[in-house]
């Protein structure tokens, strides 16, 4: 099954539909499919029993946090609810600019007249939302075919920059309308703009681009506006100094992940290693992204710490310096608390990976799902039937000894919600004098 592929985009969204079962609908299913075992007879033979109900956990929900948008907006403050808020009314907390920028349409049933007014009516909505947005394109709208997309995009990238080359400008944007069966086109423009040409890019399906609605248009806003460098919202608690274990010292956040190439990939195909790290202090919403080749199926990131033998002696760097350079430049602070998160670690290689990467948190595989006691209570679910966003269970169900727990932060809108399982592996309130002075001497290099 893992080496076949699905080349019809109808059957995808046939299984998905089949696969997102309702919460009260997989709960049944999972009692149908345990049952029949208490009829085994290789199972009444060694005394096995199973129960025919899920075990009873108790749960509480978190409060929501309090977002802060631009105080310019009519809603400078707002408490989300359910995981859900809109920006009607509200600002962006930091605009970000795009004062030069460029349209391809590469869907046939786009016309050009209707792929003009969407740039426009999107252009119109950035504005509107905060951020600083130029009206016009560099060049006018482009329509393109999918064929030879690599070509067509380094040619008409060069006809872009004979114009901005000379007044030493970049081009700060890149739209791309898609057609709505698209196949390989968007990954082909994503890994083109994003690795042969260094541009920021913006995809819009056909069938959105048509019917232009407000909401889709506030969301690619908000997507634009967090790629071009700005924020769209922070946490009220981090602006007024009160963000627990954050607020008190600079701390920096790490998020760490290895992901390994699929069964029938060639064999040259290497894992990808990706490490994220805030680069603002108190907000934390900022972050800038480092990825690294490695060695196909290797777990451990290899490229989060390095040492090269100059001669006079050996030069540490890797991932995890580049992160704190960047964070000392951008916040003017050393970093006294990091907070790393890692994901997906096999239970085998655990100690390795903690050996190699010292700190860690590991969110492990698991097919824990959490259900609602009582689906006819609406106040205790959300309105697709999972539990409410802010969910978390730290007993019953969780290590008799070690820190972990089950969180269900966003809103499921489409079948079963996957809670998180959180495993504080290692915990240490802040450097030891010997290796702040490390990190100190580490971030004097240049």
């Amino acid at each position: 099954m893992e080496v076949c592929e699905i080349s019809d985009a109808k059957q995808i969204s046939y299984l998905l539909s089949v696969a997102c079962q309702h919460p009260m609908d997989h709960e049944k299913t999972i009692l149908q499919t345990v049952n029949p075992y208490n009829e085994d007879p290789h199972a009444k033979e060694f005394g096995i029993t199973f129960e025919n109900k899920l075990t009873i956990v108790k749960g509480r929900v978190l409060p929501p946090p309090v977002l802060k948008f631009n105080d310019q907006g009519k809603v400078k403050e707002f408490l989300p609810k359910v995981g859900k808020w809109n920006m009607r009314l509200k600002q962006m907390v930091k605009g970000g600019e795009v004062n030069t920028w460029a349209c391809i349409n590469f869907a046939s049933d786009i016309t050009h007249a209707a792929a003009v007014a969407f740039c426009d009516e999107l252009a119109v909505m950035c504005v509107i939302s905060g951020m600083n947005f130029k009206g016009d394109p560099v060049l006018p709208l482009v329509n393109a075919k999918p064929n030879h997309v690599r070509p067509f995009l380094k040619k008409h990238y060069q006809r872009f920059m004979e114009i901005l080359r000379p007044l030493h400008k970049e081009l700060d944007l890149l739209i791309v309308i898609l057609p709505d069966k698209n196949g390989t086109l968007y990954g082909d423009i994503k890994r083109i703009c994003e690795t042969d040409l260094g541009l920021v890019s913006q995809c819009c399906l056909a069938k959105h681009v048509l019917k232009m609605k407000p909401q889709y248009l506030t969301n690619i806003a908000l997507k634009i506006n967090m790629k071009v460098g700005g924020r769209n919202t922070v946490l009220l608690d981090a602006v007024v100094g009160n963000l627990p274990r954050v607020s008190n010292t600079p701390t920096i956040i790490f998020g760490a992940d290895v992901s390994h190439p699929h069964h029938g990939e060639g064999r040259s195909s290497p894992s990808i290693a990706a490490v994220v790290a805030s680069q603002d202090w108190p907000e934390v919403t900022n972050y800038a992204g480092l990825v690294r080749p490695q060695a196909r199926h290797e777990e451990i990131i290899q490229g989060l710490f390095n040492e090269n033998d100059c001669g006079s002696g050996c030069i540490s760097g890797g991932m995890i310096k580049e992160h704190l350079i960047s964070f000392m430049r951008s916040t003017g602070h050393i970093p006294r608390r990091i907070i790393f998160y890692r994901d997906v670690v096999s239970k085998g290689r655990l100690n390795m990976v903690l050996e190699h990467e010292l700190s860690a948190i590991k969110k492990k595989q698991h097919h824990t799902r959490l259900f609602a006691g009582n689906y006819g209570v609406g106040s205790t679910i959300f309105q697709s039937g999972n539990v409410l966003p802010g969910t978390v269970v730290d007993k019953e169900i969780c290590h008799p000894t070690d820190f972990d727990f089950y969180l269900c932060s966003h809103a499921g809108t489409k079948g079963v919600s996957r809670p998180v399982r959180y495993h504080v592996l290692w915990d240490e309130n802040n450097f030891t004098a010997n290796a702040l002075q490390i990190l100190t001497n580490h971030l004097c290099y240049t």
